[in-house]
């Protein structure tokens, strides 16, 4: 069943959410869900849904969505970080940058942290969206933040940037704890377990270091250079490359444990994980599932364009977005197509799903989003 825009629907700003069950489920802080990017969310998607509101921007959307306390925060490439109101879809505030914003946005203890294309990483109170600080680093920073906190000690914001650079900083003031030198870009987001960060860079590596004071535990070669976000658990992480295979490595190891390949094409987006299973996007227009202890393949759903957005799985079904326009709906256990809903612009923004609500972005610079059908 597919589902096409239609002019009425849609008011003067343009945005849309997904009613993920009849009961709210909870925050989508970050990227991928939590900070190891498991890309789980709680509660159950029904499998009928419908527009509910619509917000418009300037420019493509390509950030995904943050969902806390009643309202989406979102940048988009206008240059802009935007919250709007879950409810109604209107705009609480906007915050401006130099640059475009592509960074997904991270909120914690009432800041929405987020980098821009200007180099800058900011720190934004959620509830005005005034400046509480900002940090430069000497690249655009196209990753989330995670954060990481100590039983006794302070909040960290750790993060990634062009300049090469893994950087963890004080949360209340903005200032450097400490940075990693990788030795090419950092585009995905980092993921936390245990006492490492671990990310993926271009510089072909995977990169487990300390929390505590950045010392490197781990440097595994991943043989071709990985701009997507690792998804971290139980010692493994799981992240495709360029070179047209995704890997599951072995922290402690140091070793790659299985590869997939299927098709000569790269994998850029990340894997959403449950017990048995990783699901993830490809270039070749499929999402892939595979079992999480060999690699094997258990099925694939094949779409009409590049899917680099990052599946999210809720209960039994999943939602992913494609560059052929729709956002889809699938079965976990089979990849049978549930539902869709077409916009007409890729889709290469991640979904967010959280307090009842699904939150998409679109190159057509409209936020997205649908409830259960009445």
């Amino acid at each position: 069943m597919t589902a096409k825009k239609t002019l009425w629907a849609l008011p003067l700003f343009l945005c849309a959410a997904m009613w993920a069950s009849a009961q709210p489920v909870g925050d989508w802080t970050m990227f991928r869900g939590n900070s190891s990017n498991h890309g789980a969310a709680q509660g159950t998607l029904t499998d009928a849904l419908e527009l509910r509101w619509s917000f418009r921007t300037e420019q493509p959307i390509t950030s995904s969505a943050a969902i806390v306390g009643g309202r989406a925060f979102f940048g988009s490439q206008d240059g802009f970080v935007y919250a709007v109101d879950l409810k109604s879809g209107e705009k609480s505030w906007s915050f401006e940058t130099e640059d475009m914003v592509e960074s997904p946005p991270m909120v914690v203890e009432g800041a929405v942290v987020i980098g821009s294309s200007d180099s800058f990483v900011y720190c934004l109170d959620a509830e005005s969206g005034e400046l509480r600080w900002k940090f430069e680093t000497q690249g655009k920073v196209m990753g989330s933040a995670v954060w990481s906190k100590a039983d006794d000690g302070p909040l960290r914001v750790l993060f990634g940037s062009y300049d090469s650079r893994l950087y963890c900083l004080d949360f209340k003031t903005g200032d450097l704890v400490w940075s990693y030198s990788t030795d090419n870009y950092i585009n995905g987001s980092p993921a936390i377990d245990d006492a490492q960060i671990v990310v993926g860079g271009c510089d072909a590596r995977v990169h487990a270091v300390a929390i505590k004071d950045g010392s490197p535990i781990a440097d595994i070669d991943a043989e071709a250079y990985i701009a997507a976000t690792v998804a971290l658990d139980d010692g493994k992480a799981f992240v495709g490359n360029y070179d047209n295979e995704f890997l599951c490595i072995d922290l402690d190891e140091g070793a790659v444990v299985w590869r997939y390949r299927n098709r000569n094409f790269p994998y850029f987006s990340s894997a959403a994980l449950t017990d048995e299973r990783v699901i993830f996007g490809g270039r070749d227009r499929r999402v892939h599932c595979v079992d999480r202890e060999t690699g094997d393949p258990i099925w694939e759903f094949r779409t009409r364009g590049k899917v680099d957005s990052s599946p999210v799985v809720c209960g039994d079904r999943l939602v992913v977005g494609s560059e052929d326009g729709r956002l889809y709906m699938l079965d976990v256990d089979d990849g049978g197509e549930v539902w869709s809903y077409e916009i007409g612009e890729g889709i290469i923004s991640t979904p967010a799903v959280g307090q009842g609500m699904v939150v998409v972005g679109g190159l057509d610079g409209v936020l997205y989003g649908f409830g259960p059908k009445n």
